[in-house]
């Protein structure tokens, strides 16, 4: 049976320990949290919860590693499990953590890097992953399947590419968001009741990412089919597409985020 090894149990990293959990093939788990709350959260759901990596036990011999905690603390927790580099895989989920920074955290061991994203939570994330060559086709196919449990897995052979991925499926969650809210305030100004207006942006919002990502479709073709000349559609279409409106603004905003992505790990 796979050994997982989960460093910080927050959000992101008890939405994917829920889903290998409820896999065909549940590893067992470890969980590191410091937090009461959280750990007694982690143990509830069915994994061994420890306070401190003082209380691994001396045998231990996870497979893998997964350091689920925010970039700033990444320089003090990650030296902690140092002592596994030469047995453990180390899986980092920190934005703009790059592979040397944790070579020089842990030592020489082999490392994956792997972007999620919150809809991980309902089994629809994504998850895009790097693999330093010391990696094992084993290791990298027990990932895989772990990941699995959350939604859909990418795997890209140059790091570069990294921040580049957590610009469009890492914070590309939060553009969404921020679409359904615009789209419930623009709703209401057509003097639409609050709730219906909620409930239409949100179901058109995930209707039509259902549609886009099932159809076999490209979502311009798509566009195309919703948009009857000279209707509705159409000039709505005007606004958002004229001199690319929607394009540019969404080129620069991921460039904000690649950009800032790489300040992160130079930083």
């Amino acid at each position: 049976m796979t050994h997982v090894l989960l460093v910080g149990c927050g959000n992101m990293g008890f939405a994917m320990m829920r889903g290998w959990l409820a896999s065909e093939n549940a590893p067992k788990v470890t969980v590191v949290e410091p937090n009461d709350e959280l750990r007694a959260r982690a143990a509830a759901a069915g994994a061994t919860a420890l306070a401190d990596s003082s209380d691994i036990p001396a045998n231990a011999a996870p497979d893998l590693i997964i350091l689920a905690v925010k970039p700033q603390v990444m320089d003090k927790v990650a030296p902690l499990y140092a002592s596994f580099a030469g047995s453990s895989t180390f899986v980092s989920i920190a934005a703009g953590t790059t592979i040397a920074t944790l070579e020089n955290l842990v030592g020489n061991a082999p490392i994956i890097r792997c972007m999620p994203n919150t809809p991980a939570a309902i089994g629809q994330g994504m998850m895009v992953c790097y693999a330093t060559p010391s990696v094992s086709g084993q290791i990298k196919d027990i990932t895989s399947q772990l990941l699995a449990a959350s939604g859909e897995v990418a795997w890209i052979d140059t790091e570069d590419l990294m921040d580049a991925v957590t610009a469009i499926s890492g914070s590309g969650p939060a553009y969404v968001f921020h679409m359904v809210e615009c789209l419930t305030n623009a709703a209401k100004a057509l003097d639409l009741p609050d709730e219906i207006a909620s409930q239409l942006a949100k179901k058109t919002v995930m209707g039509a990412g259902a549609l886009a990502s099932q159809s076999g479709t490209t979502p311009d073709q798509l566009r195309v089919q919703v948009t009857s000349p000279g209707g509705t559609t159409a000039a709505a279409l005007d606004v958002l597409m004229g001199d690319d409106a929607l394009q540019t603004l969404l080129n620069a905003a991921t460039k904000a985020a690649r950009d800032r992505g790489r300040e992160l790990g130079k930083g």
